[in-house]
């Protein structure tokens, strides 16, 4: 194995900010959780959400934390799996745990009370949400996000500034749950229930533009990203093949993500469908 692969490979980026955020919100849930638990609500805080919203964490600290981060200054292809972590993994892990009530009861009780004002029924902060972040504000928030950050320009400068890396991961994680709790329909419901027609639309039209920005950056003719012309090559993966294979990832197993979120929320749609079906021939027969 090259060399310098192998000293990477054993190379971890610790930013105290991430370790706390992530270590922070991990132990807020799991109190929340047993508190739950504990008062008869075991089916809001039950075993599967509890992995999924550890498990979303984990991915999240694996792609921010380890020799992932390393790498991905050494390689566009690494960077796309970086962002398939950060941008849908990690939060679809997350908000499919449906994680609100649970992390509110895992705040003390002065905290709680001091929140209701801001995120409780008819609160202000709901009704700044309700007004501002409807679902196709996220929509552009997350698709704005995505592809301000692959241009040239902000791509490159985010390698070589500490700070606006940070704030790439940041975006890119804010602008994804946003999304994604649309997608998922998450607790608080804002703007009451999503129907199931909205939401894979809703989720159609992001695959759409993933798509169109993987296919562009994979069948690029020349370099993209600078950077990548100026750092040691690995794997023996040129500037072109890397940044193909790059795209390629953000095309085909990104899109993936999408389309599996897709199929997911369809099989559920159909499953509703047949049981209003077999409710209204039951009705029918009586």
């Amino acid at each position: 194995m090259d060399s310098l692969l192998w000293d990477t490979l054993l190379q971890f980026e610790l930013w105290p900010q991430i370790i706390l955020v992530l270590g922070g919100t991990g132990a807020v849930y799991v109190v929340g959780w047993r508190r739950l638990r504990e008062r008869g609500f075991r089916r809001l805080a039950n075993g599967w959400r509890l992995v999924s919203f550890l498990s979303g964490l984990l991915f999240l600290g694996v792609a921010m934390l380890s020799f992932i981060e390393v790498l991905q200054d050494l390689l566009f292809t690494v960077h796309m799996v970086q962002h398939i972590l950060i941008a849908t993994i990690g939060p679809l892990l997350l908000l499919v745990a449906d994680p609100y009530p649970v992390l509110m009861w895992g705040f003390p009780m002065r905290v709680r009370q001091a929140l209701v004002p801001i995120v409780g029924r008819g609160a202000l902060g709901r009704r700044l949400m309700r007004r501002y972040l409807g679902p196709w504000v996220c929509w552009g928030l997350f698709v704005g996000s995505l592809w301000a950050w692959h241009t040239p320009g902000a791509y490159d400068a985010a390698l070589r500034s500490e700070i606006l890396h940070l704030l790439q991961h940041t975006t890119y994680f804010i602008t994804a749950l946003l999304f994604w709790w649309h997608v998922t329909d998450a607790t608080p419901r804002i703007w009451g229930r999503h129907g199931y027609g909205f939401r894979i639309g809703y989720l159609l039209a992001a695959l759409a533009q993933n798509e169109v920005l993987g296919v562009l950056i994979a069948l690029s003719k020349e370099p993209i990203y600078p950077w990548y012309t100026t750092v040691p090559r690995l794997w023996g993966l040129s500037v072109m093949d890397d940044q193909a294979l790059g795209g390629a990832i953000m095309w085909v197993p990104g899109g993936m993500m999408y389309a599996l979120a897709g199929v997911v929320l369809l099989a559920r749609f159909l499953e509703q469908e047949e049981t209003r079906t077999r409710n209204e021939n039951l009705s029918h027969m009586e």
